[in-house]
């Protein structure tokens, strides 16, 4: 049978089929135009400072374990060693835990609260492979995931920091319980008044770049207040409590310095000149406080020691820190010129003035050298200093006024809670060892294990 026979019959369903499909593929057509705009104008996350940002995170990490646990486990004695470690390395994985949980989502949840961001992002919901998190550069983003685990990185360092003040004498047990409360009801809304866009400070236009106030003076203000609720160690002041090996700590400080450009520069969020500024300024803020350190110690003592270079090594990294990527080389300079004095006095002799026992200096260095810093951004932000300005309408002096305010706020708010959870902690499970265990040391005492053996 022919085809053709067929032809006029087709030809008509034809006609008719599109005329019943015009309006679908009208409508088909309306919707990818619309849906077009929509997806051209979704930010992609760039690869480059993706990876900048990943790299950035993991050396926050390796600032804590090893480097943080070395530093401090070579200041205390040999008894001691594993217990610093110990307590380091479980204070940074139930900060991680925590973060995940809800410490995120308190910090950066989006709320329009000035003191908390809310509980949205709770157990990271919403955050997945494809959401992204704005940078300081118009339209460029990154992975919200990689955000968030950077921000985690600086969650699990500032209480592990806190370690040092009271080491050799609290409990284990105290340290976790205290360290998970402090962070919920300290760390969190600092990190979220100075870092999130409706955070109180940030609002009133404190500058603080990687960390002075959030890190720095919280963990140092927490510290001062633990070492003198915990109380001293027996024999301080009486007994040889020298550290037992400095060698360790002069790796363990080396470390921070390396993970240091993590720290700093991956605040930037991006892998620009912002970052490259504070790359530079980390460099030479640092080794001017190593050597001022040691310039003040042999004119004081007489001999430049390991100890002091270790210590103007971490006092230059915590000065610069607030300032890391809004000052200029030169002024980052001066700054780690004057910060190690200022701790060197702070350590040698407002300590032994007051006698408190803070073992590690946590005060002495991250809360005296992060309130300098604070101050001192404020000051060589100025565009004619070599920093890179301040906002319209605000003069140097009206910046210093703003971060001795951010300073004030944050003493107030960390020492008060601090004093109130140390309480808390002391009733539910006791701060301090037994005398026997303080005396033999904790590595055995509370981990059954030495750090050496003959």
């Amino acid at each position: 049978m022919s085809i053709s026979k067929f032809s006029p019959t087709l030809a008509r369903l034809a006609t008719a089929s599109a005329a019943l499909l015009a309006p679908v593929v009208a409508f088909a057509q309306d919707a990818a135009t619309t849906a077009a705009p929509a997806a051209a104008a979704a930010p992609v996350p760039d690869k480059g400072d993706t990876a900048f940002m990943f790299i950035s995170t993991l050396l926050v990490l390796f600032m804590i374990l090893p480097g943080l646990a070395l530093f401090y486990g070579g200041l205390v004695r040999a008894k001691n060693m594993l217990s610093v470690l110990m307590q380091c390395t479980m204070v940074a994985a139930v900060m991680m835990l925590i973060w995940v949980i809800y410490g995120y989502s308190f910090a950066f949840g989006g709320s329009e609260s000035a003191y908390w961001g809310g509980t949205a992002k709770m157990f990271l919901a919403g955050v997945t492979k494809d959401s992204t998190a704005a940078t300081f550069s118009e339209g460029v983003v990154i992975p919200e995931f990689i955000f968030a685990m950077f921000q985690m990185t600086f969650s699990a360092i500032t209480p592990a920091l806190i370690v040092g003040a009271f080491a050799e004498r609290i409990k284990f047990s105290a340290v976790v319980l205290f360290c998970a409360l402090w962070a919920t009801f300290v760390y969190f809304p600092i990190a979220h008044m100075v870092w999130d866009a409706n955070g109180l400070l940030f609002k009133m236009g404190a500058l603080d770049f990687a960390g002075g106030t959030v890190v720095h003076i919280n963990a140092g203000v927490a510290g001062l207040v633990g070492a003198i609720m915990v109380g001293k160690r027996i024999g301080f002041g009486k007994d040889m409590m020298a550290p037992h090996s400095m060698t360790l700590t002069m790796v363990g400080a080396s470390m921070l310095w390396f993970g240091w450009f993590g720290f700093n520069a991956g605040s930037n969020l991006e892998a620009s000149g912002g970052a490259m500024l504070a790359t530079v300024n980390t460099f030479v803020a640092t080794a001017a406080a190593v050597v001022s350190w040691a310039v003040v110690e042999t004119l004081t003592r007489g001999k430049a020691s390991m100890l002091g270079g270790a210590s103007g090594m971490v006092a230059g990294l915590v000065a610069i820190t607030p300032a890391a990527g809004i000052v200029g080389p030169m002024g980052a300079i001066i700054m780690g010129l004057i910060v190690s004095p200022l701790c060197y006095f702070f350590v040698s002799v407002v300590k032994n003035k007051f006698g408190y026992d803070d073992t590690a200096d946590v005060f002495g260095v991250h809360g005296i050298g992060g309130m300098f810093g604070a101050i001192f951004t404020g000051i060589f932000a100025s565009a004619s200093l070599g920093g890179v300005g301040y906002a319209e309408g605000v003069t140097m002096g009206g910046q210093v006024m703003t971060q001795i305010t951010a300073i004030a706020i944050t003493i107030v708010w960390c020492g008060i809670g601090s004093a109130i959870l140390y309480k808390i902690v002391d009733v539910i499970v006791g701060l301090r060892v037994p005398v026997e265990a303080e005396r033999e040391g904790l590595d055995l005492a509370t981990h059954g294990e030495a750090a050496y053996h003959s």
